[in-house]
């Protein structure tokens, strides 16, 4: 009796145990009323919360202000960063000041480097280098880091001000410093990736950087040290990124090798070139093909490798270097009569964008942009017609014939189009302005666009009609707040839900992370059981970067008639992460992506709402036109 009674409490104690490892955070009503006030903006009532008694209740409201960016809040974050005795608290402040630009923020955050925790410490200083202004840059490149938790802050926060532009020759040798094998590889990665991504940096010599790219433990260093050779002298270098593509077993490392190596394409880099656009891994190849010069010597051999390939992205790519190379009618003929017997959208998009160099067929191009019924071909005719637009053999004459095919376009009314085209009309080097022609068309076109739908074209349309009208560029349109959150599917949706993908390449397990992103998980929650994602296309895939779906379109400008907020967190972007796809903040709707590997510069700026659980092999074998067969909830 008592073994059998024990039993029986075991078997209550389990099922509270595993209720408990389910339910996600929100069944607590103060933790959902504050996410509600993040959802709705209210800033007041989230600064209220940060005095709460309760500090799980104070590092959401923080947590929260870091996807508001208001500027109001900086002063109570401030306080709350300095005072609160909670160091995850201290955190939250930090990082949500990180996330709020302005002075207030600055100020705030530099009394924290003096913080006891180092994890305070280092989030104070990843924050400055989102937020720092020039003149108080000694005050990340003098600190003194303690430990290895505060090195990783400080070589972030460099990392942040080299993609603002603002480093200097302090900076630079840091990180160089920082480089070096002895650093944890949060530092390393930093690193790396200022040299990948940061502007304006003098390198100098850059052995270390070369190190890293060579023979850096992770491959993570690697591919972005590998993307930062192409800020150095070609005669170190180009050795380095050679043996790379002869050794490297990591493609995602040869992709960013490749893209450097393209960077001197000449008669020493010539080998390791051709050897990449033959390479193993698709994606090398394509990286290749999109990156090469156009250099005469090469003709011969990229013709031969555009002829054997079976990669149609190699090959259109090709195409298109061959044509800048030499006009060759032949050619363009071959190109045409492949487009016309195509039944692949994507095929067909991507064999008019191999036109891109053939002025002498933009009236080819203009006649499928008018007429293509597929929204794939018909946006990839319009993005093709404006680069031909701007080749140097393109006459005034055709320039003005040109323009009206523009406004047929335009007047047509697809978003898509209208983004692309009006982007190009205020180009100043075309002069559309100084033609004499009444772009009175515009408004008719704007007139029938709305938000938040058609934000995309928007945004590029009022640019040009202010253009052409001589008034200042008008500030983006924003989209007001139209879709809260569901909170009764949020609380139905487990903790770590899973969601498997059926592709025409293979499953894909994703981990939905409901306590960081409630709204854009209830968002795909919503859409999965609508079956919105069966048969959608993979419009977008960019080696070693990401690979993008969920277009109602598949051209990539396809969004429903609502939008969601961004929910900025401290989860950082992974081989794997998935993020939202958006035009600006809080313009997020049906399009989400899957990263290759680590992209640090989206962190905090796209939501990231869901992780790969299994199947990551599928996520980099997926290539443009793969579909997506079913979305399930498990």
């Amino acid at each position: 009796m008592k073994l059998h009674r024990f039993l029986f409490v075991l078997s209550i104690a389990l099922v509270i145990a595993g209720c408990s490892t389910h339910t996600n955070k929100f069944s607590d009503s103060t933790i959902a009323a504050i996410a509600d006030f993040q959802d709705h903006r209210q800033t007041d009532s989230l600064v209220n919360r940060l005095l709460n008694m309760n500090s799980i209740y104070r590092i959401e409201a923080a947590k929260a202000l870091a996807s508001v960016q208001d500027s109001t809040a900086s002063l109570q974050l401030g306080t709350m960063l300095l005072e609160d005795q909670i160091t995850d608290a201290r955190a939250a402040a930090a990082f949500a000041l990180g996330q709020t630009s302005g002075t207030a923020s600055v100020n705030a955050l530099i009394p924290a480097l003096e913080d006891s925790n180092s994890a305070v410490v280092a989030e104070a200083l990843e924050a400055l280098g989102k937020t720092i202004q020039p003149h108080d840059l000694t005050l990340l490149t003098q600190y003194k880091s303690k430990d290895t938790t505060q090195q990783a802050g400080q070589a972030w926060g460099f990392y942040w001000v080299g993609l603002r532009g603002l480093s200097n020759d302090k900076i630079v040798s840091k990180q160089l410093e920082f480089l070096k094998p002895s650093y944890s590889l949060q530092t390393r990665l930093a690193a790396a990736h200022f040299f990948n991504r940061g502007t304006k940096i003098n390198v100098g010599a850059g052995d270390e950087l070369i190190e890293a790219a060579t023979n850096d433990p992770s491959a993570y260093v690697r591919m972005a040290a590998s993307a930062g050779l192409r800020k150095l002298d070609s005669t170190k270098c180009i050795p380095a990124l050679l043996s790379i593509l002869e050794r490297e077993t990591d493609y995602r490392v040869r992709v960013s090798a490749v893209r450097s190596l393209t960077n001197w394409s000449n008669d020493q880099t010539f080998s390791g070139i051709i050897a990449a656009l033959n390479d193993k891994s698709e994606h090398v190849g394509i990286a290749a093909a999109e990156s090469i010069k156009p250099i005469p010597a090469f003709g011969p051999a990229l013709q031969e490798v555009a002829e054997s390939t079976k990669s149609n992205r190699i090959k259109t790519n090709l195409y298109k270097t061959l044509l800048r190379i030499h006009p060759d009618s032949l050619l363009v003929k071959k190109i045409i009569a492949s487009y016309q017997a195509s039944t692949n959208d994507y095929e067909r998009a991507a064999l008019i964008g191999a036109l891109a160099n053939s002025p002498a067929s933009y009236q080819f191009i203009a006649d499928e942009l008018l007429r293509a019924t597929s929204l794939v071909v018909k946006t990839n005719a319009a993005q093709t017609l404006v680069m031909v637009s701007k080749n140097r053999n393109f006459d005034q004459k055709s320039k003005a014939t040109l323009l009206g095919i523009y406004r047929d376009a335009i007047l047509g009314g697809d978003p898509g189009v209208i983004a692309i085209i009006t982007a190009a009309l205020v180009d100043p080097t075309s002069d559309y302005k100084n033609m004499g022609v009444d772009f009175g068309f515009l408004k008719e076109a704007k007139n029938k666009l709305m938000l938040p739908k058609d934000i995309e074209a928007l945004q590029p349309l009022e640019e040009a009609i202010a253009y052409f009208e001589g008034k200042d560029k008008p500030k983006a349109p924003l989209n007001q707040f139209n879709h809260p959150i569901d909170w009764k599917l949020v609380k139905t949706i487990k903790k770590n839900q899973r969601v498997k993908i059926e592709t025409t390449k293979g499953a894909i397990v994703l981990i939905l992370l409901v306590d960081e992103a409630p709204g854009s998980v209830a968002n795909f929650v919503d859409l999965v059981s609508k079956k919105y994602f069966n048969d959608k296309f993979f419009h977008r895939v960019v080696p070693n970067f990401v690979i993008q779906t969920g277009c109602n379109r598949g051209d990539g400008f396809g969004s429903e008639d609502y939008s969601i907020r961004s929910e900025f967190s401290t989860r950082l972007y992974k081989e794997g992460s998935v993020g939202m796809a958006s035009a600006g903040k809080d313009t997020e709707g049906t399009q989400w992506f899957i990263t290759h590997s680590a992209t640090p510069h989206l962190n905090g700026r796209y939501t990231i709402f869901a992780e790969v659980a299994e199947g990551m092999e599928v996520v980099h074998a997926i290539q443009v036109g793969d579909k997506i067969k079913t979305v399930s909830l498990l």
